[in-house]
């Protein structure tokens, strides 16, 4: 640790200097050693005093000549074929210059001894900065832990890799894995190469860390299948392109480029934004609620092209909070970004940022969105999401905001659990407060599911994938609606600058997707196959675990058939019934009894009684909340 320090603690003119000196000291030595070995020249007493002059001419030489070759610039770690190249010439310079002034100086000793010398000074030359090198690396490597790897493939791009890994102070290769049986026991670039078959006995005996995929001229199925076979040993693994695919050369690139969710579900992305949502954000003091959130926060990222004066992000997590921020001020650091931290709940809080800031609009995107948890959690989930609507609604409407816009869902559609009732609950009180405002345009937008979200389907199929399934269904006729997250972001965005006043904005979310058709594609994609009854050695099955309470086979998009059209053709307006002002309040001051008092069930008897449902269109799959 002390070497480490040391080594370290140099500067760059430091380490030249020493360098600058050893060339210099080397010069005497090789000269010393020279005569030594050269059996025509008797070294004497008087002989080495005569040539004391040549040895102090030659170690100025020695300094001027390693300074202008750039030997003290050339990183130990980087002392390769170049710098032996350098050495050579730095050495035939000073041994030409010794025979030189040997001349000058009456010879004192043979020209043969400055042959010898060159040669002797090349060889200390060499060795000593390929001594201090390995010393060096040493040093720093034991000064801090390295990662362990194994490069599976023995070929090309192993070798490249392992070449490049010498380097590193940070990973260190410990062998080949290769299916080669004749590279296999042999030693490929330093590195010993085994069979695929000791793999699990290397990660416990080397203690390895991560296994690298250095086979770019296997298919994607194949690597896929060997990655997962590797994962099942316990092993991180990561696969590596070829050297010439990570510049842009070569098919490969085209070939490992991995398949998007948007190309499996067959969306297309926005094709193009209409002028007005820009003029709706620019120069708008914004308020997104939910910042940190998957909508949140693609709602903030896309509102930076649209040259707000300032972003007032808002969320209750403090770890989503700060990425959202640090995320914001690298991207627009023109805008002026200002972070709370808080409960939209939290009305004293609200009112206090919506005054301090003069916002313009709210975007509301706060809200407990997982099914299961909500279900479980009616009070929390109903406190949050229509509670958490109704006041920073209010307090929008209390500030003169001049837009709000909530994002609803399309389980806020004829709801069979607490949560889609909860965003419906939510839309109802934007419903009744635009009845009542004169300066404030509310408006809500619902969709479907986005692609990618926190807790939504994607993301578990795409863990489940990882680490080698089985790939799980609520079940095998479930359909869903998806779209991306930027699509639904930039239509959010577009809707609220089409708003009049109490819209409910239905974005076009395509076909429904069968969940099942879903789940097998993102196992091919992932270059793998399904486990099944045609296909009994595939990779991954893919189970039935049964619908979770409140869970909807289809999801909907209206209530009422009743459509109209916006000046864009995903967005369309809702025309559909709410509650009076005396009954909202009436809705609102039960569930808030219910809230106070804890009691889920009462809770949930004021949903079901409250929340519109149409029992005549209603699907048979439907589950009643309770």
């Amino acid at each position: 640790m002390v070497f480490y320090e040391m080594a370290t603690s140099l500067t760059r003119a430091q380490k030249r200097l020493i360098f600058l000196v050893i060339d210099g000291l080397m010069v005497p030595v090789a000269l010393f050693l020279s005569m030594l070995l050269n059996a025509s020249v008797s070294l004497t007493w008087d002989v080495a005093v005569s040539m004391a002059p040549l040895a102090a001419i030659l170690i100025g030489i020695a300094l001027l000549t390693s300074h202008l070759l750039g030997l003290t610039r050339i990183k130990l770690n980087a002392f390769e074929f170049q710098g032996i190249i350098r050495t050579t010439i730095f050495s035939g310079i000073l041994g030409f210059s010794g025979l030189l002034l040997n001349y000058a100086l009456g010879s004192p000793v043979t020209s043969q001894t400055f042959f010898i010398f060159t040669m002797t000074l090349l060889i200390m030359s060499v060795a000593t900065r390929m001594f201090l090198r390995q010393t060096l690396i040493h040093i720093y490597r034991s000064g801090s832990d390295r990662m362990r790897v194994i490069v599976y493939g023995a070929g090309q791009t192993g070798q490249q890799l392992a070449a490049a890994l010498r380097t590193d102070d940070a990973v260190q290769p410990i062998c080949f894995v290769d299916d080669n049986p004749t590279l296999q026991s042999l030693v490929v670039a330093g590195l010993p190469v085994y069979a695929p078959s000791q793999i699990k006995e290397l990660i416990e005996k080397e203690a390895i860390d991560r296994i690298v995929l250095a086979m770019p001229s296997a298919s994607q199925t194949v690597q896929a299948r060997i990655a997962h076979k590797l994962r099942q040993l316990g092993a991180e693994v990561h696969s590596l392109p070829s050297f010439a695919t990570l510049v842009g050369e070569g098919e490969l690139s085209q070939r490992m480029t991995p398949v998007s969710l948007s190309d499996l579900l067959g969306r297309s992305r926005l094709e193009r934004e209409l002028p007005t949502v820009s003029d709706t954000y620019s120069g708008r003091r914004i308020l997104i609620s939910g910042a940190g959130g998957s909508i949140g926060s693609e709602l903030c990222r896309q509102l930076i092209s649209c040259k707000p004066e300032m972003l007032i992000l808002f969320d209750h997590s403090e770890l989503a909070l700060y990425t959202i921020q640090k995320e914001m001020r690298e991207l627009a650091s023109n805008i002026r970004i200002v972070p709370v931290l808080g409960s939209v709940c939290d009305r004293t809080l609200v009112d206090q940022v919506l005054v301090e800031n003069k916002v313009d609009v709210v975007l509301h995107a706060a809200a407990y969105k997982h099914l299961p948890l909500v279900e479980t959690n009616e009070i929390a989930g109903l406190e949050n999401n229509v509670y958490g609507t109704k006041t920073i609604a209010d307090a929008a409407r209390a500030a003169g905001v001049e837009r709000f816009i909530l994002v609803s869902s399309d389980k806020a559609v004829r709801p069979t659990n607490v949560m889609g009732a909860s965003k419906r609950l939510a839309e109802l009180v934007i419903q009744d407060l635009s009845t009542r405002s004169d300066s404030t345009l509310f408006s809500m937008v619902r969709f479907g599911n986005v692609l990618g979200s926190s807790g939504s389907v994607i993301p578990l199929f795409e863990e489940q994938i990882a680490r080698g399934g089985p790939v799980t269904l609520t079940h095998g006729e479930v359909t869903r609606y998806f779209m991306t997250i930027s699509e639904a972001a930039r239509l959010v965005l577009l809707a609220g600058s089409f708003a009049r006043g109490g819209d409910l904005f239905v974005l076009d979310m395509g076909d429904p997707v069968p969940i099942r058709k879903l789940a097998r594609q993102m196992i091919e994609g992932a270059g793998l196959t399904v486990m099944d009854e045609d296909n009994p050695s595939g990779d991954i099955e893919i189970v039935e675990i049964g619908l979770r309470p409140g869970e909807k086979l289809h999801e909907e998009l209206l209530i009422s058939p009743d459509m109209l059209t916006t000046p864009h053709q995903k967005i369309m307006r809702a025309q559909e019934g709410f509650l009076s002002e005396i009954e909202m309040a009436n809705a609102l001051k039960d569930l808030r009894t219910a809230i106070n008092t804890r009691d889920p069930q009462a809770a949930r008897t004021v949903i079901s009684r409250w929340v519109e449902r149409d029992e005549r269109s209603r699907p048979q799959d439907e589950v009643q909340i309770s």
